[in-house]
C-alpha cells in the first residue's frame, strides 16, 4: 500500500550525485580500491521563501521565479570497486580497509591470489574483472518504509558495475537509533525485510550473508525498469495528495 503523504517531499525530485576523490597516492592499495561515495539529495522547492516545499504544480512554470531551489542530502550510499587484476593483492587490501569488507573477502576471494575463489568464479560470467561492493545504504528516516533504498540503490549500481564482474552486499541494519529494535524478534523482522529488498533486484545469498549479483542479471535490468515506474508512481500520488 502506498502512503505517498507520509513523505516529506516529492520522491521523484530524488537524485544521486556519484562522487569519488582520487588523493594521487602512488600506491599498490590505491590501485587496488577505491571508495565511491554516493549522496542522495533532494530538490526542494520553496515559493515565496516559504519553509514547506512545493509541489511543481504550485508554480506557473517549472523556472518559476518566486521559487527557491536547493539540494538537500536525506541518505548517502558508500561502495568500494575491487581491482582484482592490479597494484596489492585484493584480499589483504580489504582485510585492511574494514571489517566489513575483510568479511566479504574471506567468502569471496583467495588469500594467496586475491582473486575470486574457484567456486565463486564458476557461478560468474567474464564480464568484468573487478568486483563492486555495496557497502552501506543509508536514508533518513522520513523516507524511509517506501522502498526507496531499492530504487536508489540499483541506480547506483547500474552507473558503478561498468567493469565489474560481480557485486556484493551484506544486508543488515546500520542504524542502530531505534529503540524497538533492540527487541531481537523484531530486529530479525527487519533484516529479513532489508535481505528481501536486494533479493528482489537480482542479489542471490552466497554464504555467510554475502549476497551476490551478476551485472549480466536480467532480474537487475528488469526490476530497473519496474522500481523506476514504482517511483514515477509514488511522485504522482504524492503530488496529487499536496495539491
Amino acid at each position: 500500500m502506498i502512503e505517498p503523504s507520509s513523505l516529506p517531499g516529492d520522491p521523484s525530485e530524488l537524485h544521486l550525485r556519484i562522487s569519488y576523490d582520487d588523493e594521487l597516492w602512488d600506491t599498490p592499495q590505491a590501485d587496488t580500491l577505491e571508495r565511491w561515495n554516493v549522496a542522495v539529495l533532494h530538490r526542494r522547492r520553496t515559493h515565496d521563501g516559504g519553509q514547506d516545499p512545493a509541489p511543481s504544480s504550485g508554480c506557473v512554470t517549472v523556472n518559476c521565479p518566486s521559487c527557491t531551489v536547493e539540494d538537500v542530502a536525506v541518505g548517502s550510499m558508500t561502495f568500494h570497486r575491487v581491482h582484482l587484476d592490479r597494484g596489492r593483492n585484493a584480499y589483504w587490501a580489504m582485510e585492511d580497509e574494514s571489517e566489513e569488507l575483510y568479511e566479504t573477502a574471506q567468502v569471496l576471494l583467495d588469500p594467496q591470489t586475491g582473486s575470486f575463489t574457484s567456486e565463486v568464479g564458476e557461478l560468474l560470467e567474464y564480464v568484468g574483472s573487478a568486483l563492486l561492493v555495496m557497502d552501506r545504504v543509508t536514508l533518513e528516516p522520513q523516507w524511509r518504509g517506501q522502498g526507496l533504498a531499492a530504487v536508489l540503490g540499483i541506480e547506483a549500481v547500474h552507473r558503478l558495475m561498468p567493469g565489474c564482474r560481480a557485486i556484493a552486499c551484506s544486508p543488515g541494519i546500520t542504524d542502530l537509533s531505534s529503540q524497538r529494535l533492540r527487541d531481537r524478534s523484531e530486529w530479525a523482522r527487519v533484516n529479513a525485510k532489508i535481505a528481501q529488498g536486494w533479493e528482489n533486484i537480482g542479489f542471490r545469498l552466497y554464504r555467510d550473508n554475502i549476497y551476490l549479483l551478476s551485472p549480466t542479471s536480467q532480474d537487475l535490468e528488469e526490476q530497473r525498469g519496474v522500481l523506476r515506474g514504482r517511483l514515477a508512481e509514488l511522485g504522482a500520488s504524492w503530488r496529487t495528495a499536496a495539491s
